[in-house]
């Protein structure tokens, strides 16, 4: 069932959608390379708890096989759902955030991919493109317009310009009172498919953008999902409001930007010392 919501229940929602671009600026502050990504995890719980939310992801699924994390932290080849854990960044990763808050009844659902030290100029680019390609779905995000709008101006731009490969089996989706709704957002399809986008909706637009085959694997923990030839892969993700003449995020990169340029200068000048 798609939601319309009423624009007071935007701006609840948007306060969600905030809190989960406030924890991603916390995790850009925060990350260098020896730190391991369960110390990620429990960093950003502490943080949008001691903020009056919920995390969004921990204990979503199914009963036998919830997700036991409040981040789903995706290095390297990992595509989405990675689990926190032992491992140690290293200069040269990059690292894949997908963050869920719920608070005040509605959920915020963002990720960004961070680069770690020194990474190959070919990722980094890979990198670039996907998170352009964020706001060229969410330009489409339009009053009368189609899903498949969205999902075209994404694959046109990384397919069909960079030649990346984008991930079919996992795509987008309606957000709001349920982290899951309709409809489903693809990241590729035809201009004009689709269902169509009405005022006030909110849909997460989420390219998830492979430096080679689109092909992917699930590992045994029936989570994590990997390229299927372990090349890097990038993921973005806005929340998005559906608005006359093009879409507007409720989630924000500004500020993890900003933090991820000051953290890069800061651990750049300890290599430095």
């Amino acid at each position: 069932m798609i939601h319309i919501k009423s624009k007071e229940e935007i701006e609840i929602q948007r306060k969600s959608a905030l809190m989960v671009s406030a924890t991603l600026t916390e995790v850009a502050t925060f990350l260098k390379p020896g730190i391991t990504t369960l110390s990620i995890d429990k960093m950003a719980e502490t943080f949008i708890r001691d903020n009056g939310g919920v995390p969004s992801f921990k204990g979503y699924g199914p009963k036998n096989n919830a997700f036991p994390f409040s981040l789903c932290i995706s290095v390297n080849e990992a595509v989405v759902h990675g689990f926190p854990g032992a491992y140690e960044l290293r200069d040269g990763d990059i690292i894949s955030v997908d963050c869920g808050v719920y608070m005040n009844g509605f959920h915020g659902d963002s990720a960004y991919t961070f680069a770690i030290g020194e990474v190959a100029p070919e990722i980094l680019k890979l990198l670039r493109i996907t998170k352009e390609s964020v706001y060229k779905g969410v330009a489409q995000a339009a009053d009368g317009n189609r899903v498949g709008d969205i999902s075209y101006a994404i694959e046109n731009f990384t397919n069909g310009q960079h030649g990346y490969g984008i991930v079919r089996e996992l795509v987008g989706h309606g957000v709001g009172k349920h982290l899951h709704e309709d409809p489903q957002v693809p990241n590729y399809g035809r201009r004009g498919d689709g269902k169509r986008l009405k005022e006030n909706m909110v849909i997460a637009i989420e390219p998830m953008i492979n430096l080679g085959t689109r092909n992917i694997n699930q590992a045994d923990d029936g989570w994590t999902i990997t390229t299927a030839d372990g090349k890097a892969s990038a993921h973005f993700e806005h929340t998005t409001w559906v608005r006359k003449g093009k879409g507007e995020p409720l989630s924000s990169f500004e500020g993890i930007e900003a933090a991820e340029r000051a953290n890069s200068a800061l651990n750049s000048a300890h290599y430095t010392a």
